[in-house]
């Protein structure tokens, strides 16, 4: 506070739940987005001091994903003394309670910290089912499908269903697209609720969710019977009381029930992957298709072939789809990975242009901080594979790759090597591109300071021996001619508008791909949730998620059964959907409309959120207000007096919830 470094926390008995201080300097946030080497702040460090020394912990069990601890300063591996996750917990052991489904972070938690994992359920699933006028909607076109097509009542009851449409912000004209559309609302896969340790799975939510892992299981023998029973237990207290005693925590392969039902019962040591088996064969064949389709979208879109593709790839996506992404940028570009006589990954190669059927298209690969520490060797992989490309003796309209290559070579006077680097990422130590902490933060006022802020972050390339070099000037040459940006989407339970990351970096490579090349660029996810996977566009996506996560009954009121937390939740989907407007421009203004009705309008509904979470409640309106400054959605003057007045109402009970406690 200025004068006392405070830890804050409580303590019962032997046990101290202590809250982990906040990552950055309070008094100057900006600090930590520019400089590498830093050390952590005073109250950080004093915390684990405190920890250990003077409260005199004999083990810490961090909760919650992801702390810091493992992300502070220091080697990637081979932790030593002068590394700040060592030196900050000392030899004192490190239980985490980690998700089941997240590998790749709890890897580095292992790594860099020291940790043992102790796994936990994410939430059990649904589908997303319909409301209000959604259900109205689907009466109508169930009866429309009934009639024959010369009957008479054909012509007015597409009128209705038009209208009944149009009333739910469904734009779309054709009764036979609206069918597929709102099938797809009504079987969407969304979580429901929060999962609560020590709390098994309940009856009927167990019973659809093994519904779920049977559908998806068509091609594999999964033994229901021995899930249903491990989900009827709570195994996750238990491992955790068998850590503190000092036991054998046993090992688990990490991934989403759905597609991994292996990872049960939890309350296990997740791990993630053998390096030298990823892209696996299947991985190959499968990321060539997916990369097929994600063509066949663009085109459908009307956009031409395209010579440059933007794609963001997460070591937990890859970790849980055997390096899917990375197979999916290597057909893209024409090429495949290169195994030695022992079945490891050795490198790259290229596909001759015949077997190809199509030119060979420029790929711009931005990796996650975790990805690059998790995944070398396929770091270096993506980078040969473009230098391969760029030096092939191809004609270069049928390699964009080299075509772009030899251009910026000739026009900045540099190596071809230098001109053909393609894999970019943090520098090392380094993660995010800080465009989430922007737009969290509202300190920001044009979005070319997020454009800004993503290359300065995110400009160092990756070459063929997997070091990283600051490169902004190839970058930015690079974006200038991105057509298209893509990224998967691998989880049910998280989407592009649950957390900040998805925008942080696929938001970001867009808004810096706009300011380099002067236009707005297309912008795909590929759902890889379900079956064979399908691609929609950004603003097809978030109209999705919104549909059946945020303005769902069913998904609020499961958030709302968790209270403040569940509150909070509701005002990230919230604000992770402003960060697509900031960073896209994608967002239709109905999207703002209906969470303003559903949540502020709602006086009831308003009442609650202040009562569970006053100060989310009060972010949910300041944010909506926020969106409305910066032009995202324009509401009517009711409208905009109604935010006005409930913000001020808000403010007026956190400031005397602050008065209360000050007494």
């Amino acid at each position: 506070d200025g004068s006392h470094i405070l830890v804050l926390g409580q303590r019962f008995g032997n046990v101290l739940v202590g809250i982990q201080p906040a990552f950055g300097y309070e008094g100057d946030p900006m600090r930590l987005l520019f400089e590498r080497d830093f050390a952590p702040t005073h109250a950080f460090s004093a915390f684990y001091r405190y920890v250990r020394e003077d409260f005199g912990a004999h083990a810490i069990l961090h909760w919650g994903t992801h702390g810091a601890l493992e992300f502070m300063p220091g080697k990637q591996v081979g932790m030593s003394a002068g590394c700040w996750p060592d030196r900050l917990i000392g030899s004192t052991p490190n239980f985490y309670l980690y998700a089941a489904n997240n590998p790749s972070e709890g890897t580095i938690a292992k790594r860099r910290s020291g940790a043992t994992l102790i796994s936990y359920l994410s939430p059990p699933v649904t589908s997303a089912g319909l409301y209000r006028g959604l259900m109205e909607l689907k009466s109508s076109l169930q009866r429309w499908r009934q009639l024959d097509n010369d009957s008479n009542e054909r012509p007015a009851l597409e009128e209705i269903i038009l209208s009944q449409a149009k009333a739910v912000d469904l734009s779309e004209t054709d009764i036979g697209k609206l069918v597929n559309a709102v099938h797809e609302l009504e079987y969407t896969l969304i979580p429901h609720g929060l999962h609560v340790v020590g709390e098994p799975v309940s009856d009927d939510e167990r019973e659809e969710l093994l519904r779920h892992v049977a559908e998806a299981s068509t091609d594999r023998d999964v033994d229901l019977a021995a899930m249903d029973r491990l989900l009827r237990e709570d195994h996750e207290v238990p491992a955790l009381l068998r850590a503190l005693d000092g036991r054998f925590i046993r090992p688990v392969c990490g991934g989403d029930l759905i597609r991994t039902p292996e990872i049960l019962p939890t309350g296990r040591n997740i791990h993630g992957f053998d390096p030298f088996r990823i892209p696996s064969v299947f991985a190959v064949t499968d990321g060539a298709r997916q990369a097929a389709l994600v063509l066949d979208t663009h085109a459908a879109q009307g956009g031409a072939m395209p010579e440059t593709v933007a794609m963001v790839l997460w070591g937990t996506d890859n970790l849980k789809s055997e390096g899917g992404p990375i197979a999916q940028a290597l057909a893209l570009m024409g090429a495949a990975p290169r195994f030695d006589s022992f079945g490891r990954l050795a490198g790259a190669r290229l596909l001759p242009l015949a077997d190809l059927g199509r030119p060979r298209i420029d790929v711009m690969v931005t990796l996650s901080g975790i990805f690059r520490d998790l995944l070398p060797l396929q770091t270096k992989m993506l980078a040969e594979a473009a230098y391969l490309a760029a030096s092939a003796d191809e004609p270069v309209e049928l390699n964009y790759v080299r075509k772009h290559a030899l251009a910026l070579a000739a026009e900045s006077n540099i190596p071809l090597e230098e001109a053909a680097l393609r894999v970019f990422s943090n520098a090392d130590g380094a993660y995010g591109s800080h465009v989430n902490q922007l737009i969290d933060s509202g300190a920001w006022t044009e979005e070319e300071e997020l454009a800004n802020m993503f290359t300065t972050r995110k400009c160092f390339a990756h070459g063929r021996n997997g070091n990283a070099t600051a490169h902004a000037g190839v970058m930015k040459s690079v974006l200038k001619g991105v057509d298209f940006a893509y990224q998967n989407l691998e989880s049910i339970e998280l989407g592009i508008t649950t957390v900040d990351h998805y925008f942080d970096s696929l938001g970001g490579i867009t808004r810096a791909a706009k300011q380099a090349g002067g236009q707005e660029i297309p912008v795909y996810i590929g759902d890889q949730t379900r079956g064979k996977g399908q691609v929609r566009t950004l603003a097809d996506q978030v109209a999705l998620e919104t549909r059946t996560r945020a303005l769902n009954p069913k998904w609020y009121e499961g958030m709302l059964k968790h209270g403040h937390e569940g509150v909070r939740h509701i005002e990230c989907h919230l604000t992770n959907t402003m960060g697509w407007s900031a960073t896209t421009g994608q967002v239709a203004p109905w999207v703002y409309q209906q969470f303003t009705q559903t949540y502020v309008l709602d006086e009831k509904m308003r009442q609650r959120l202040a009562d569970l979470n006053p100060k989310a409640a009060a972010k949910v309106v300041h944010r909506l207000l926020e969106a409305h400054r910066r032009d995202y959605w324009q509401p009517d003057s009711e409208t905009l007096e109604a935010l006005e007045r409930a913000g001020e109402e808000l403010e007026d009970k956190l400031e005397g919830i602050g008065m209360e406690a000050a007494a």
